[in-house]
């Protein structure tokens, strides 16, 4: 939707540039142009919008030439409303109707030419490079993890090893397979657990979830990356080690996940988060487009990494 309501404006744009006499009534012809383009733009979405499970049904073109048809009709609609104001003649309004279905057919082309450049097998490509800058990190930690504990507590060596095989197995996953949110946090509790076992009473784990369908598709490893970094940066640091927070609740069609550690005011940790912050919106753009979002909060204290997802139940790449 961002993408249409900047194409159009854009051409609006353009168009009040080439009516307008001078540079200098550039602005007010768009004002102009803009008044009639955007109740029409904000309708047209909002159809389409509602009629979106229907488009998606439909083969390619078939749905392209409905969206073609839903722009024309939409403008010669209003056209004819204002011509029986007295407002435009009937030469306007077959204008409007060809200037609608160009405009809409200019949009359609890109993002054709969008999803070509962006296709599932270059996707999945991209997915595998993101996912293997992962694994050293965690398969690292947790290792030293498993080997202090070999001598000392054989039993527990083993459970770790066992909890390291379903993480090394989670690193392993096609990385285009969208896995249920239930998987990803019993993941990042064997790796907390994992942790736990090389740091002690030094890191303390409070989990905050809602109402929220355990059964929701989210990419692999979403948390266990952040919790890593709440770990490095915020436990190890401080002696006295802290307390990581983890909320996940479900509002309207968005699953929202928080994940805050303590900073003990360390000018440094933000910094040191960005390579897994990065990989991750990379990640989130991969699957969602502009569809999900990750922000960040950092105060003196207290360093908090937010995953706004859509619930959806359909895979992103396939």
């Amino acid at each position: 939707m961002l993408r249409v309501l900047l194409g159009i404006n854009g051409l609006a744009m353009l168009a009040a540039l080439v009516q307008a006499p001078d540079v200098g009534s550039w602005s007010g012809r768009y004002m102009e142009l803009a008044a009639v383009v955007e109740p029409l733009l904000l309708i047209g979405l909002g159809l389409l919008s509602l009629l979106r499970d229907v488009l998606w049904r439909l083969p390619l073109r078939l749905a392209q030439a409905g969206v073609l048809a839903l722009a024309g009709g939409l403008a010669a609609a209003l056209f004819l409303y204002a011509r029986s104001l007295v407002l435009a003649d009937t030469d306007t309004v077959l204008r409007a109707a060809l200037l609608a279905m160009a405009s809409a057919g200019l949009l359609l082309a890109y993002f054709e030419l969008r999803s070509r450049a962006f296709s599932p097998a270059q996707a999945e490509a991209r997915l595998a490079a993101l996912n293997a800058r992962i694994r050293p990190h965690f398969l690292f930690n947790s290792l030293n993890a498993v080997l202090s504990l070999i001598r000392a507590r054989p039993q527990q060596a083993e459970a770790a090893l066992e909890s390291l095989s379903d993480l090394f197995r989670a690193a392993m996953r096609d990385p285009c397979e969208l896995v249920s949110l239930a998987d990803e946090i019993a993941l990042a509790k064997q790796y907390l657990e994992l942790e736990n076992l090389r740091l002690g009473e030094r890191l303390a784990v409070d989990w905050q979830i809602g109402a929220v369908a355990m059964d929701l598709p989210i990419p692999p490893l979403m948390l266990q990356p952040l919790l890593e970094n709440a770990v490095y940066h915020g436990i190890e640091p401080s002696p006295e080690g802290g307390t990581v927070r983890i909320a996940i609740d479900q509002r309207d069609d968005e699953l929202r996940i928080a994940i805050a550690n303590p900073t003990a005011g360390q000018v440094q940790h933000a910094a040191g988060n960005q390579i897994a912050l990065a990989n991750i919106r990379e990640r989130l753009a991969l699957y969602y487009d502009l569809e999900a979002r990750l922000e960040t909060e950092i105060s003196d204290h207290r360093y908090e990494v937010r995953i706004i997802l859509p619930c959806q139940r359909r895979t992103p790449l396939r």
